[in-house]
């Protein structure tokens, strides 16, 4: 490969980068729905006419923006737990790692959400590349339990390893939306967000612990 070509392939990446940092930066300030074309052309400082030439449409900025997500998270749950000693530290690491996320990344949080609530057909119809990266995420915990229940940390009748890793996985992304949009609530019953996931990692941990 050329010089030249490396070039044109890093300034495209680059384009492409700004694009969707402009895309995540309105959708910070207005929500996903308030995203347009010419907004995104405005932030990132690019044309319009651009702009469309790297991506044919809205929705094909949403839909990068999931993949940016799903490889953030790949990496955060990945990177959690290399010092996590057992399966279930392993679990454990894996969900504050994805609490931390959902601070650290509140845009990419919610372009999980939003694409996550698709049906089964529309999630077919994704790239290739973002559902290689989900199934890597849920691959994380897959392993994580199996890990846990050879090495003892995690009960063996624990359930079907598939079926466990989404629990965990939908409990602690309900506590996560509680706890960034219910303060108020919380403050009224007597609790923070802090000690919400506080009590979630208890319980989810103690669900899983063998007797």
């Amino acid at each position: 490969m050329s010089e030249l070509t490396d070039r044109r392939r890093e300034e495209k990446d680059r384009r492409r980068t700004e694009i969707l940092d402009a895309a995540a930066a309105a959708a910070a300030e207005g929500g996903f729905d308030a995203i347009t074309m010419e907004q995104v052309a405005r932030r990132a400082r690019l044309s319009r006419a651009l702009v469309y030439v790297y991506f044919e449409d809205k929705a094909a900025i949403c839909l990068a923006l999931y993949e940016r997500a799903l490889e953030l998270l790949l990496a955060e749950l990945a990177g959690s737990t290399p010092d996590a000693p057992n399966g279930r530290a392993k679990l454990a690491a894996m969900a504050n790692a994805y609490v931390a996320f959902s601070r650290n990344h509140p845009v990419h949080f919610e372009a999980l959400a939003r694409f996550e609530a698709r049906s089964a057909a529309d999630l077919q119809q994704l790239p290739g590349q973002c559902l290689a990266l989900g199934d890597a995420c849920h691959a994380q915990l897959i392993a994580a339990i199996r890990e846990g229940m050879a090495d003892g940390s995690v009960r063996s009748d624990v359930g079907a390893v598939d079926a466990v890793a989404i629990a965990m996985w939908g409990f602690m992304h309900g506590v996560i939306q509680i706890a960034a949009t219910r303060e108020g609530m919380l403050a009224h019953r007597n609790t923070s967000a802090a000690a919400l996931y506080e009590q979630a990692m208890a319980m989810t941990m103690r669900s899983i612990a063998p007797p």
